[in-house]
């Protein structure tokens, strides 16, 4: 029977606790900042399969398409679902990287895929190479699946990268389409330049992302994916429809409000997002003793490693004592004593409260 395998991730959904460092994403936007008047007139109807035409224009615009190559999805995991399903199902083999979002991997395993695994280490920066996914590649291959910036490193593939990836793609397996997930990729630090999209990069590049990570609106559950393929787009409407029938169209009126409000949205955001990495990297500093980082590259995680001297099992029941949670490495296939740091959930002060409280645990794991 198919399943989905089970992961400690999970428990992110739970409250939350005193000290939260283990999400993945800023403050939360309030219902009250989408409301306007000509919402109470929303009709309670179905939404089209493919989405909401005003809102996949919105999508479309900012990476410079068509509408009719949006496809909007209950959240950025529906469509890394539909993907797997459409073209890895009963065994189609997929090449991904380790470590990776544990509910992206999970998708795939779901589906019974044969994944095939880029491994990329702290050590090594998190840097994927070209070469290393080409390892990998076979005229057996289906989808090859990447994100930038990574989750759980933050650490972003340049587009030199995709591009020499596209090519090798282009020799080994033509029919095969690269998946990148860019839902961090708006989520800079203060005035940083936004990465381009990578679905310019060819027709079998398509690219997914959300409203959840960089704009604060997970609670929409709105995702969307961009394709330049038509075959695949219709594939994708006629999935969506079978599955969901159609998004919310109440969601995708307040979908299509953060992107009228997106300019204000992220003149607030990427400033808190630029102090919480400051304040991140100062605590790194001021504890090089004990933890080193990969300094990452957008989005509002990093990853954090103890070093060898230092009792892991006492550091994590320190931690759980003094109410900091954390997202273990292990939960995304990472060595066990690296961990997700989420700087952008909490407020400056309660970030920097949250950081004594992790020293103090660092303390009692000497």
């Amino acid at each position: 029977m198919a399943t989905f395998p089970r992961n400690d991730i999970v428990s992110l959904t739970d409250d939350h606790p005193r000290h939260d460092l283990g999400e993945s994403y800023g403050p939360d936007l309030r219902l009250s900042d989408l409301l306007t008047p000509e919402l109470g007139d929303l009709e309670l109807g179905y939404g089209t399969a493919a989405g909401d035409l005003r809102l996949r224009t919105a999508i479309a615009d900012r990476h410079g398409v068509r509408p009719d190559q949006v496809v909007v999805t209950v959240g950025g995991m529906h469509a890394i679902f539909l993907l797997a399903y459409l073209l890895a199902d009963h065994g189609g083999q997929v090449v991904t990287t380790a470590p990776l979002f544990p509910l992206t991997r999970n998708a795939y395993e779901s589906v019974a895929a044969d994944v095939r695994v880029v491994p990329l280490t702290f050590d090594d920066g998190y840097r994927l190479t070209a070469d290393a996914v080409r390892e990998q590649l076979t005229a057996d291959t289906k989808l090859v699946s990447l994100t930038t910036p990574q989750n759980p490193s933050g650490v972003a593939v340049p587009s030199q990268t995709l591009q020499e990836i596209v090519a090798a793609m282009a020799e080994v397996c033509p029919d095969a389409y690269l998946m990148v997930d860019e839902t961090y990729r708006t989520a800079t630090y203060g005035d940083d330049p936004v990465a381009e999209t990578a679905v310019g990069l060819g027709p079998k590049v398509v690219t997914v992302a959300s409203l959840s990570k960089c704009h604060g609106a997970a609670g929409l559950r709105i995702g969307w994916i961009v394709s330049t393929d038509a075959d695949l787009v219709g594939q994708l409407v006629t999935a969506k429809f079978n599955t969901v029938v159609s998004a919310s169209p109440v969601t995708e009126a307040l979908a299509l409000r953060v992107f009228e409000r997106e300019d204000e949205i992220f003149a607030v955001r990427r400033p808190l997002l630029e102090e919480g990495l400051a304040i991140t990297g100062e605590w790194v500093r001021a504890n090089d003793d004990a933890v080193e980082w990969i300094r990452p590259d957008a989005g509002a995680l990093c990853v954090v490693r103890l070093k060898p001297h230092l009792d892991l099992e006492r550091f994590r029941r320190a931690a759980a004592n003094l109410g900091v949670r954390l997202a273990d490495g292990d939960w995304f296939g990472d060595e066990p004593r690296v961990f997700r740091l989420g700087f952008g959930f909490p407020p400056p002060v309660e970030l920097k409260a949250a950081l004594d409280a992790l020293r103090q645990a660092v303390d009692a794991a000497h």
